[in-house]
């Protein structure tokens, strides 16, 4: 691609030289700096949509602010590609979510300009807050720090949690909430219906900030006396609007709603809040797809659309007819499938109907199905709230976002052994989204927490009777983890069935080694069986569960194998290898045993072929363990 076709961008490498130019050339800059987010993303896949919403903010930001000595905290990362071809990554962004190349999304150790990490949502005003106080404390008074943050983050607690400290430290934050209707999928609550409603007149604001600069300039406006000034003009615009603005009675100076595609405005807007004392909020709101018609009419489809004709808008999708189906398709058919046969069950997601596939249901049965914003932890009890009263519950959470979670399924469900059926997608290696998206803890974490059950399908069949499995009566707080992408069967659709919970299956006879799987990691281990047949025999056993282990077959192997190989998609620490080697200490057996699994540290981004070989977990890698190389 002719990186030297854009006049004005070609000539910005770092914000520095952004900052040379005429506010007069900020349009046309946010014009190539568009039109080179769609050429590269077109041929080289990402988060596409976000990052064409946010090109005007992120111009006016870079333009305004000295980063990277001032601090600009992204919230999520899908919005910052913009921000990495303007911070010296322009050149390199051709490697975007590729192994070895630039990161799916900002983190200080790829760049100075990247000041926290943000892979999850809202968490950027809590680590703003953190840094404008540590700026006070450090020195570097002179600093400015901003928080970036969408309106779909807003829904989650966490940002909540950042707001209200905020409110009441000694801080001169200033949030850029970008307000664009959207997560993924449409934002959903009533913080997104307020946002939507709130206006302030712009007027107003700007007669109210040169009045305060006049009396501070006089002497008259201490801290004490502007904050009651600030409560009482919230007190009266309160009472001639008939609206309480909830950002204010927090004590957050609001601005806003303004033109977020206006960059010229908004570096005006900037200019003259940079400097203003005290925590403060700027609504501006945005189009998810700006300066692409096709994203813009479909944001969800273009979040991330992979390839596409950057002239066309036609998006390049392999005809995939013949090839099995995605996991998250057959959970989202198996729900539906299941909830016509059980009227108590019920569907919960947090913002991701489309990505888990509940959206199936939620079609067919919309008042049955609850879309609960970012809130991980609020689904997780929402859930347990509901089973606690009758309903039965299938609570589907990416395995990385479950995290979030944690306190909620030890406290709200497990203690009362609730029936609800938590799904976790997207568990283990995810590919390019890289370590804040990896599903790779989960086994682990959720391993020492009494009254859970936890299993992992093998393949889209075990995944049905799973689920079925799941919703029967007397099951408790049933955990079922399964990866992103397709399975390996084409005939997916089979009977549902019921699977005795904690009983495994031999899937292959052996006498020399015995190996232990656990999930779809299972189909490798066949490969790598067929690949040394004739040289070696191997056992090979599909666990199912984690908890409760099937202590049958553990007898078994341990009785007759002196060599164990356990492998899972999950780390090594804490997980089935650990359950097993504790199982063999306990019952008196000392095999010499190999876990294969995710290693301790943070696997990096890429295929998942590629990060598979990378954490030894591939079918080359089994096959060197069967016979016993390196």
């Amino acid at each position: 691609m002719d990186k030297q076709k854009f006049g004005l961008l070609s000539q910005i490498k770092y914000p520095a030289d952004l900052r040379k130019l005429s506010v007069d050339d900020l349009p046309e800059v946010c014009r190539e700096l568009r039109q080179d987010i769609i050429d590269e993303v077109s041929i080289n896949p990402g988060h596409f949509a976000s990052s064409l919403g946010v090109v005007e903010i992120t111009v006016a930001l870079h333009y305004v602010f000295n980063t990277p000595y001032d601090r600009l905290v992204w919230d999520v990362g899908h919005q910052a590609y913009g921000h990495k071809i303007l911070t010296g990554r322009r050149d390199q962004f051709c490697t975007n979510r590729r192994l070895h190349g630039v990161r799916p999304f900002p983190t200080p150790a790829e760049s100075e300009y990247d000041t926290f990490t943000c892979g999850h949502a809202s968490n950027s005003i809590s680590a703003a807050l953190g840094m404008a106080v540590a700026a006070k404390k450090t020195g570097h008074e002179k600093r400015h720090v901003v928080a970036v943050i969408g309106d779909g983050a807003m829904s989650g607690g966490l940002a909540f949690e950042g707001l209200n400290n905020v409110s009441n430290s000694d801080n001169d934050l200033l949030i850029i909430l970008n307000d664009n209707d959207m997560s993924i999928d449409r934002a959903v609550g009533g913080m997104e219906q307020y946002l939507l409603n709130l206006d302030t007149n712009a007027t107003y604001n700007r007669l109210r900030f040169k009045a305060s600069r006049w009396l501070h300039a006089k002497g008259h406006l201490n801290d004490e006396r502007r904050k009651g000034i600030i409560r009482l003009n919230n007190a009266i615009k309160s009472a001639l609007s008939h609206q309480q603005n909830i950002f204010e009675g927090m004590n957050i100076r609001y601005f806003g709603p303004f033109d977020g595609h206006d960059v010229k405005e908004i570096v005006r807007l900037l200019n003259q809040l940079k400097d203003m004392k005290g925590p403060r909020l700027l609504h501006l709101r945005t189009t998810k797809g700006k300066g692409y018609e096709p994203a813009e009419k479909q944001a969800t489809l273009w979040h991330a659309p992979g390839k596409f004709d950057a002239e066309t808008g036609e998006r390049i999708v392999k005809d995939c007819s013949h090839e099995p189906p995605r996991f998250q398709d057959v959970f989202g058919e198996t729900l539906l499938e299941l909830a016509r046969q059980n009227p108590d069950i019920v569907g919960v997601t947090p913002a991701m109907p489309t990505g888990c596939s509940m959206n199936i249901m939620m079609r067919e049965m919309p008042c049955r199905t609850f879309d609960v914003g970012i809130a991980e932890g609020h689904a997780v009890t929402f859930s347990g709230g509901m089973a606690k009263d009758g309903l039965q519950p299938f609570c589907n959470i990416y395995s990385s976002f479950s995290q979030r979670a944690y306190d909620n399924i030890i406290h709200d469900l497990a203690i009362l052994s609730l029936p609800v059926v938590l799904c976790l997608d997207r568990a283990g290696l995810v590919g390019e989204d890289g370590p804040t998206h990896h599903g790779a803890f989960d086994l682990a974490f959720l391993r020492p927490v009494p009254n859970l059950t936890i299993a992992s399908p093998m393949n889209e069949h075990e995944l049905r009777k799973l689920m079925y499995t799941a919703q029967l009566p007397g099951k408790g707080t049933f955990v079922i983890r399964y990866p992103r992408g397709r399975g390996v069967l084409t005939d997916w659709h089979c009977p549902l069935e019921e699977i005795p919970v904690g009983k495994g299956r031999k899937i292959h006879e052996g006498d020399e080694v015995a190996i232990l799987s656990l999930g779809p990691i299972g189909n490798e281990v066949g490969k790598a069986i067929a690949q040394v047949s004739g040289e070696l025999s191997v056992a090979h056993y599909d666990m199912r569960f984690l908890k409760p282990l099937d202590n049958e077959i553990l007898e078994e192997v341990g009785r007759k194998f002196t060599r164990i190989i356990t492998i899972e998609d999950g780390v090594r620490n804490g997980g089935l290898g650990s359950a097993v080697l504790e199982w063999m200490a306990d019952h008196g057996y000392l095999p010499h045993m190999e876990r294969m699994g995710l290693p301790d540290k943070f696997v990096e981004h890429g295929t998942v072929d590629e990060l598979r070989k990378i954490a030894g977990i591939d079918t080359d890698s089994i096959v060197r363990a069967l016979k016993g190389i390196g």
